[in-house]
């Protein structure tokens, strides 16, 4: 007879006896279950003691975690989280280092269980491991000990790091600023300032008055990768904190120190592969860098600045000087008043009046900043492109001015100038660390660009919008293509001529939609259950060979990675904590089990109960779009065991493998997608000895029976 859903079979063990195999009762009281495990091994005072999971961070089970525990578990006895944080505590005031060292370690490796971090900060656990790091007497493993566990017991969000002292913030900062400092001191101590900055905008600034950036540069350049990642947090937390004045002035001495080409050249293009931490450190002090166009690009032209009309003029007559001076000379002010106006018609201005057409926002100033760089840094293609203009007719004249307006704004939607950071993207472009004013010097490209599609394209004014449709996907292919260098980035984007678009656009409309014709159709009907099939065990070939997550709290990014993968017969979710950089451990050695049979449903997006915590911010959209989570059974209660997938399609590939474990219908993109091109490449296989033969729009019709069946033959008579 089969067990109680409430009771599940585990093993207990305790060094020096022999393991106890009981069938636990999830609705007994733990007490009472450590009293009868006390027993049987004659401990007294059962109260002093407790049950941790024997492999994995060695969790103490409570009351609120006991339904974790699975049939298969082997827990150990080990003292109570008080007593224990007790005794680890006292350690801590240890008169040997030796002792004091050891009390850390033990310390760091159960900080991370909330049980065991509650106790030893409810007994000013805190501020022991303050005084420690505060005291500094020795600034080597101790001391990194001291920061790690630190930094683990904060994590937990129990106390706010508002609440740190400045003397302590400032004896941090002491350890980022000495030289020849242990190396595994620095990273901790810059991820500790990392998380002040980021949650206290008050101690946050005395960490921007400490931190010179003169420092984070010497970081930076130490060829040790944990130290740059931890650098380039900080600088970018200390950024994201800064309001724009300061931003813009901590930015330029940045520049001036040639930071771009160190980034471009050592991190970019170092041996080392980039870690994802990295990756995202670089998309936010790119977007932070872009983020300075913004006011340029909300602010319209001001029609009674002296400052902007003299711009205009100035853009003017970088284009008609000569004109300018043979037709201006000894004219009358209205005679030049029209000239003027004719010449900003030719430049291709809406209005002989340019400040209209630069009242909208954006792109508000950027466009006349973009244009004035246009004229000043090529004026030999900024002359051709206006004479070669003003030179055709009319109507297929390609108005300057209106066309470096709507470029301004399409590169400032390519680019995302003035969205908010993401809190997982790492969608930097290598070419914007590789040129200085990397968005004058594209919008210099993508103007000439412009004109070539113009031309090619042969269009007239009623045409401009068609134009800008095409220069945008050309932009944005390249873009996609993440070029290292703006001259490769014009290479190839003036390689994507008007033709390659068309023809890209055909044969992507031809693996969207293929053809229609009703035996074609019926064909793909019945080829759709079996390369369903094919996509299903491809599904769940992908979950067997299992994917790192990364763990994401509400408050910051987090470089903590869990692994899952499901078990070859499909029976079983396998998961567990890894460290960074560690290959993935084989499915057998990994703590966590999650037998399919017991999970009651999938969830994605906003229903998922990780995001729900989260709320609704801009900033979560990211999140919620790589969110799924599955429901399962632990007893009486619902519990869910939560992911945030690394990349989009990542998130299809388990949703789809976890609903066909469920028996669910696989309605992802990613098999939209998937099945379109395997029907697409089947189809055009059985179809291969029909090449250049019509197929008919309707079957041809069956002929009516013959009148009698005299003409079969009669295989049962032999031949003589």
């Amino acid at each position: 007879m089969a067990p109680p859903r409430n009771v599940v079979k585990i093993a207990i063990q305790m060094p020096h006896a022999i393991p106890q195999l009981i069938q636990l009762d999830q609705a007994k009281p733990l007490a009472t279950v450590l009293k009868e495990v006390c027993d049987e091994w004659s401990l007294t005072h059962s109260e002093r003691y407790a049950l941790q999971f024997a492999d994995g961070h060695r969790r103490y089970i409570t009351e609120n975690n006991r339904m974790e525990i699975k049939n298969g578990s082997i827990l150990c006895l080990s003292t109570a989280p008080d007593l224990e944080a007790e005794r680890l505590l006292g350690g801590l005031q240890s008169g040997s280092r030796e002792g004091r060292r050891e009390a850390l370690q033990h310390l760091v490796l159960l900080a991370p269980d909330l049980t065991f971090a509650r106790e030893v900060i409810s007994r000013d656990g805190l501020q022991r491991l303050g005084t420690i790091i505060e005291a500094g007497d020795d600034l080597g493993e101790v001391l990194a000990l001291g920061l790690q566990a630190f930094l683990e017991l904060m994590e937990h969000g129990v106390v706010s790091w508002e609440t740190l002292s400045i003397p302590f913030v400032k004896k941090v900062v002491a350890y980022v600023n000495m030289n020849l400092m242990d190396a595994s001191v620095q990273p901790l101590a810059l991820g500790l300032l990392e998380s002040v900055t980021l949650s206290s905008s008050v101690l946050g600034q005395l960490v921007k008055s400490e931190v010179p950036l003169d420092r984070l540069l010497v970081h930076l350049q130490v060829m040790n990768q944990q130290l740059q990642t931890k650098a380039m947090a900080l600088l970018t937390a200390l950024l994201q904190g800064a309001n724009p004045t300061e931003r813009k002035q901590m930015l330029d001495y940045l520049w001036q120190r040639n930071f771009r080409q160190f980034i471009y050249k050592n991190i970019i293009h170092s041996v080392t592969p980039l870690g994802d931490e990295m990756a995202h450190h670089l998309y936010v002090l790119q977007a932070l860098t872009l983020g300075l166009l913004e006011p340029r690009m909300r602010t319209p032209l001001d029609p009674y600045s002296q400052e902007q009309r003299e711009q205009l003029q100035v853009l003017r007559q970088a284009a008609f000087e000569s004109d300018g001076e043979s037709l201006g000379a000894g004219l009358s002010a209205d005679r030049r008043r029209s000239l003027c106006a004719r010449e900003f018609r030719k430049l291709g201005f809406s209005n002989s009046n340019p400040a209209q057409d630069l009242e909208r926002v954006p792109p508000g100033l950027l466009a006349l900043d973009n244009m004035l760089y246009f004229s000043s840094h090529a004026p030999s293609a900024y002359s051709r492109f206006v004479l070669e203009n003003s030179s055709r007719e009319d109507k297929h004249e390609c108005p300057f001015a209106r066309s470096s307006i709507q470029l301004t704004v399409l590169l400032c939607e390519l680019l995302h100038v003035g969205e908010p950071c993401s809190e997982t993207a790492q969608d930097f472009s290598p070419m914007f660390f590789g040129q200085d004013q990397s968005f004058h010097e594209l919008f210099c490209v993508g103007i000439q660009l412009l004109n070539k599609t113009w031309k090619e394209m042969r269009a007239t004014q009623e045409d401009f919008d068609k134009v800008m449709q095409v220069v945008r996907e050309q932009l944005a292919r390249t873009l996609a293509l993440k070029p290292t260098s703006l001259e490769l980035f014009r290479t190839k984007v003036n390689a994507l001529t008007y033709g390659e678009v068309l023809r890209l656009r055909q044969t992507e409309r031809l693996h969207q939609e293929g053809t229609l014709a009703p035996p074609i159709l019926e064909l793909r009907e019945k080829l759709k259950p079996e390369l369903l099939d094919l996509i299903r065990r491809q599904r769940l070939l992908h979950l067997c060979e299992g994917t790192l997550f990364r763990k994401i709290s509400s408050r910051r990014r987090q470089d903590k990675l869990w692994f899952c993968c499901l078990s070859p017969n499909h029976k079983v979710l396998q998961y567990g904590d890894v460290e960074e950089g560690a290959s993935p451990l084989p499915p057998e050695s990994l703590p966590e089990q999650l037998p399919v049979a017991d999970i009651r449903a999938l969830m994605t997006g906003r229903d998922c109960p990780h995001i729900r915590e989260k709320g609704s911010g801009k900033q979560n959209k990211d999140l919620c779009e790589l969110a799924f989570s599955v429901s399962y059974d632990h007893g009486e209660q619902e519990v869910h065991l939560n992911f945030i997938a690394p990349s989009k399609k990542e998130f299809h590939l388990w949703v789809d493998g976890l609903s066909a474990l469920l028996g669910n219908p696989m309605g992802s993109e990613q098999t939209r997608v998937d099945l379109e091109l395997l029907l697409t490449m089947e189809t055009k296989l059985r179809l291969l000895e029909l090449e250049n033969v019509p197929i008919p729009e309707q079957p041809p019709p069956v002929p009516p029976p013959p009148t009698n069946f005299n003409f079969c033959y009669d295989c049962s008579i032999a031949e003589p």
